[in-house]
């Protein structure tokens, strides 16, 4: 197994659109893991969520999360990121990365679309700045 540097792990989560999976705590205190589409601005790692979503709400209470992003197939790579949240509401930022993260999970021919329907009223642009990055590749080897 082999460690990644940041712009490594970074380059891994940008490479491939792979599911991200964030984890936050909820209002009681407990623990929630939800998936996610993200892409990578420079050191940050960004994605779309509703503001009065779960999500939305539990990063308004604490701009702390961890998020996990992985390879499952044979020899197996992951890269976690812990970080703080900005909260953005900025329509023509929520529609510009709403467009590239839509691109590049559902193809270029469907960009605008969900770019459109993700960049209204009640919707955040989140701006995961790290604190804390780990990435192993070849786990198996």
């Amino acid at each position: 197994m082999a460690h990644m540097t940041n712009e490594q792990a970074l380059a891994f989560i940008a490479a491939k659109p792979r599911t991200a999976k964030l984890a936050i705590v909820k209002k009681d205190g407990s623990p929630q893991v939800v998936p996610i589409w993200v892409a990578v601005d420079g050191e940050q790692v960004v994605f779309n969520t509703g503001v009065e979503s779960v999500k939305g709400k539990a990063m308004r209470r604490d701009p702390r999360v961890s998020l996990c992003v992985d390879d499952d197939t044979p020899p197996f790579a992951f890269v976690t990121v812990a970080g703080t949240v900005e909260l953005i509401t900025d329509l023509d930022e929520v529609l510009k990365w709403a467009t590239v993260i839509g691109g590049r999970y559902m193809g270029a021919d469907r960009a605008e679309e969900f770019g459109r329907r993700n960049a209204v009223v009640g919707e955040y642009l989140v701006r995961v700045t790290p604190t804390r990055v780990i990435g192993a590749i070849g786990v198996s080897d």
